[in-house]
């Protein structure tokens, strides 16, 4: 099995997405989102799948939800390392890792 690493960045967008939905939407969507990322990340740990790459060397994206993607590396060991869990409408070319 993988280890999944969270970065600062993604860890921040996790937090601020949640952050989100409990102000704006129910507790039954937020619980939602973390049941899926959960799902997401064991599925991934399980090394026996990759998601579409990206331009970015080794990188990749897998949609979480219809608004927020997730981008992730596969690092040495087969780690696999989360980058961003980026909101799709925000501006692209503001993305950074």
């Amino acid at each position: 099995m993988s280890q999944i690493i969270w970065t600062e960045k993604a860890k921040f967008d996790y937090w601020n997405n949640i952050e989100y939905l409990q102000e704006k939407w129910t507790l039954a969507d937020v619980y939602n989102f973390i049941d899926k990322v959960d799902d997401l990340l064991s599925l991934l740990a399980q090394e026996n799948t990759t998601f579409k790459a990206t331009s970015y060397k080794d990188t990749y994206i897998v949609p979480v939800t219809k608004q927020v993607s997730l981008f992730y590396k596969k690092g040495q060991n087969n780690n696999i390392e989360l980058l961003r869990f980026w909101n799709n409408y925000q501006n692209p070319k503001k993305l950074t890792f």
